[in-house]
């Protein structure tokens, strides 16, 4: 398994249209959707996601009414100091955790601040277990977190030997 990110980057980018075309043709193939997620549990138990930390400083997180209240109990805060100091609006207009240069605010080095009060969608991430939608649906995302993230650029490799995607 692949896990350095400068690999991860490279490779990913280098294989974003095979990937796509994978997505494609998953869409007219028949396939197992357990074998995927058997996959993705293997990927998910061989490589450690606490220890990147990438897609903290990559992605945008999208945060829910729940979350907010879940993070300002964790943090002891008010609801109006939570959305001043740790939210901003996305480029999308949606409501997300605040960035800095380093990325997500919660984020210190490799780790998140708040990993047990963690946003819904954090802890769903990267979204091969547990994620709205067929794997064919939630794969245009994935093509991208596949320059990024370790897990899902294992995962994918993985399941093209499955179905016998030829490259």
């Amino acid at each position: 398994m692949i896990t350095d990110l400068v690999q991860i980057r490279r490779e990913g980018e280098k294989k974003r249209d095979e990937n796509s075309r994978f997505r494609l043709w998953l869409k007219s193939h028949v396939y197992v959707e357990r074998q995927f997620r058997h996959a993705a549990e293997e990927v998910h138990d061989a490589i450690d996601c606490r220890a990147c930390g990438e897609c903290c400083r990559v992605t945008e997180v999208e945060i829910t009414e729940r979350d907010i209240a879940s993070l300002r109990k964790y943090l002891r805060i008010s609801e109006k100091d939570f959305r001043a100091n740790y939210t901003a609006t996305g480029e999308d207009g949606t409501l997300i955790l605040k960035r800095t240069d380093a990325g997500c605010v919660f984020l210190d080095g490799n780790d998140c601040t708040v990993y047990d009060a963690r946003p819904a969608d954090c802890e769903r991430f990267p979204h091969l277990l547990k994620g709205n939608g067929s794997i064919p649906f939630r794969m245009w995302s994935l093509i991208d977190r596949a320059s990024y993230c370790p897990i899902v650029y294992n995962w994918l490799e993985k399941v093209k030997g499955l179905t016998k995607f030829r490259h």
